[in-house]
C-alpha cells in the first residue's frame, strides 16, 4: 500500500466524511503503525501551518 492512501484515509478521518463499509475494509488492509505515522506527520503539519498563519496574523 502506499503512502499517499494512507495519508488519503487520515485526511478522510480527519474530516469524518466517510461510508462505515468502507472505512472497514480499508482499515483491514493496512499496517497500523503505518497509520499512525502517517496521522502524527499530518497532525504536525496541521499544527505548523495554524502556527504559522497565527504568527502571520499576529504581524510578527
Amino acid at each position: 500500500m502506499n503512502g499517499l492512501r494512507y495519508v488519503r484515509m487520515v485526511l478522510w478521518s480527519f474530516i469524518g466524511i466517510r461510508r462505515r463499509s468502507g472505512a472497514v475494509d480499508e482499515f483491514a488492509q493496512v499496517r497500523p503503525s503505518a497509520l499512525v505515522v502517517a496521522a502524527v506527520a499530518l497532525a504536525g503539519g496541521l499544527v505548523a501551518v495554524l502556527a504559522l498563519v497565527a504568527t502571520l496574523a499576529a504581524g510578527h
